[in-house]
């Protein structure tokens, strides 16, 4: 079951959920609104699932950075999220989507125990400018049913924009 705002403030003041900086005026009925970070990396060309990419890194300034379209992003939350108790989900704002920007194209869904600076895929169907520190999307906390294994995956060890590491092939 998702919680609702008022539990998602009550589990962070009881240390059961970790979103830091934390600003209560961000709660929503069943989520927090997330702020985009300062770091954003980018890959030019043509992307193979099968070899390492080349991505370059760049800081968002406070004059903001212009997103186009047909290219993938990727930043990461201002804030560190996560929880040992509840499962994260986070997405993008729909004011955001109605300009054209997709947040969190396929991974949507945290692990348990992993509390980080989450990385978020970004792309744009037309030019759109962000900021540092805007809202960008939500964060929604789910229980679990059953026996609890925490992630203990590659993603879950950093706060900056992490991009694919190809599988082995061979």
């Amino acid at each position: 079951m998702i919680l609702t705002g008022r539990q998602i403030e009550a589990a962070v003041d009881a240390a059961e959920i970790v979103i830091h900086p934390f600003d209560p005026s961000r709660m929503n009925p069943n989520s927090y609104n997330y702020t985009l970070g300062r770091q954003l990396k980018f890959a030019e060309g043509d992307l193979d699932a099968r070899r390492e990419v080349t991505w370059h890194s760049t800081t968002i300034g406070y004059e903001g950075y212009l997103l186009v379209p047909g290219q993938l992003y990727l930043a990461s939350t201002a804030e560190v999220i996560g929880s040992d108790t509840y499962v994260t989900s986070l997405i993008g704002r729909s004011s955001l989507g109605r300009l054209g920007l997709f947040v969190q194209v396929t991974a949507d869904l945290g692990h348990q125990g992993a509390v980080h600076c989450w990385t978020l895929e970004l792309t744009v169907v037309q030019p759109l400018r962000v900021v540092p520190g805007m809202p960008l999307g939500q964060v929604s906390f789910w229980t679990t049913t059953g026996s609890v294994t925490a992630y203990e995956g590659m993603y879950g060890q950093t706060s900056s924009p992490t991009p694919f590491w190809p599988p082995s092939l061979a």
